[in-house]
């Protein structure tokens, strides 16, 4: 087994931590804040978008069952990264779609994961690719919120289950859900 990380901001965390905890292949994924110059910034302070930070994840992987260039095509597939600062209603920089590679080779493969999707969007990709800064862990309320607190949050109800849906049809052999089904 050979673990690799991704780190990836698309929007609010609750919603991307719950399409990767549902691939085959991902290890973990913890949701934090990356891209700010504020030393380890509350959720509260990232949401006033004045941090700089992204809400985003940390994916961990096993690269035998799934690639770096998978992970980033199932990213740029169940979050819109045509959306400037911005998914659906969430609305600051603390939003943005980033992809903050963890070496050169990541960088490459960023560049060539977000080439691959512009096909699948009527507007340009707006997917910014940025330098892999300080990782801030969210705050333990936040880790795995889909499968606790998210089941009962009206926001959360709306937004995940298309994004799940759309990864359980569009990338089924991927999906630990979908591969059962």
């Amino acid at each position: 087994m050979s673990i690799e990380t991704a780190t990836l901001a698309g929007g609010c965390f609750w919603c991307t931590e719950a399409v990767f905890n549902d691939v085959i292949g991902v290890q973990s994924v913890e949701s934090g804040y990356i891209g700010g110059t504020k030393e380890n910034p509350t959720y509260k302070e990232v949401c006033t978008g004045t941090t700089g930070h992204a809400e985003a994840i940390r994916v961990s992987f096993d690269t035998d069952q799934i690639s770096y260039g998978e992970i980033l095509d199932i990213f740029l597939a169940t979050h819109d990264p045509t959306q400037l600062n911005r998914q659906g209603n969430d609305i600051g920089t603390q939003y943005r779609s980033a992809i903050f590679p963890h070496s050169a080779e990541q960088e490459r493969e960023a560049l060539d994961a977000i080439e691959r999707a512009r096909p699948d969007w009527p507007e340009p990709i707006v997917t910014a690719i940025e330098p892999l800064g300080e990782w801030w862990s969210a705050e333990d309320y936040h880790q795995e919120y889909w499968q606790g607190d998210g089941q009962r949050n009206p926001y959360c109800l709306a937004v995940i289950p298309p994004k799940l849906r759309k990864l359980r049809k569009s990338f089924a052999a991927r999906s630990k859900e979908g591969a059962t089904a």
